[in-house]
């Protein structure tokens, strides 16, 4: 999706950002990812974001393995920032976004701030590839991705739009399919973490070969 704002680097980015911590949640560079937004201080966020004009929000997830407090829990290291690139009220108080990836972050340290939501100081510097589109796609392995996925659809019953898979370039497929994955927070983490598109797409189709070999030998029921 085009988005008004041009990201060339790290310096073109906050420093601090506020973080929406969402277990299961992926949001990649480039990716988009709908949100509904109906607690208190995440309307606060989605607020000051537009109002200090940078439209940027953290996704992170929490990291609720190694949390001793679940309303406060630790986070995982990396994260990803997007820009709010729709927004539309839904009348009953709640905000309908869709967020666009711009780069992942690395937390340098949570900040202690009065506003309702959590607040981190950032390095996007780790993954300074992320400002440049499309970067390593051409490394991705896409005919074995494909194959993965058709087993992965076929073992779900599931269809997707073939024509749509086949004309989109190896980042947003890679990213995409990441994404819309329906694997656990180390999975997702993982995936985010990779540190490229190759290595990110190699992840995808191992979890998912192990997620397919363990239905096969369980006889678990197709996902729903």
């Amino acid at each position: 999706m085009p988005i008004n704002a041009v990201y060339r680097g790290p310096a073109d980015l906050p420093e601090v950002i506020p973080v929406f911590p969402l277990a299961g949640a992926l949001l990649l560079p480039r990716g988009q990812m709908p949100l509904n937004i109906f607690e208190p201080r995440y309307l606060a966020l989605v607020d000051d974001s537009l109002r200090d004009g940078h439209r940027l929000i953290g996704m992170i997830q929490p990291d609720l393995a190694h949390s001793a407090n679940e309303e406060t829990p630790a986070l995982f290291q990396v994260g990803c920032v997007g820009r709010i690139t729709q927004l539309a009220e839904s009348g009953d108080g709640r905000y309908i976004l869709e967020l666009t990836g711009v780069a992942r972050f690395k937390v340098v340290e949570e900040l202690d701030v009065k506003t309702p939501y959590r607040q981190c100081r950032v390095d996007y510097f780790p993954f300074v590839d992320d400002f440049t589109a499309r970067k390593g796609e051409d490394e991705v392995d896409r005919d074995t991705l494909l194959s993965v996925l058709t087993d992965f659809l076929k073992a779900n019953n599931l269809k997707v739009d073939w024509g749509g898979v086949e004309s989109a370039p190896n980042e947003a497929l890679v990213n995409a399919l990441a994404m819309m994955s329906p694997y656990g927070a180390p999975e997702k983490q993982a995936m985010l973490e990779a540190p490229d598109l190759k290595t990110r797409a190699e992840i995808l189709i191992a979890v998912t070969e192990m997620d397919l070999a363990k239905k096969r030998t369980s006889g678990d029921p197709p996902l729903q």
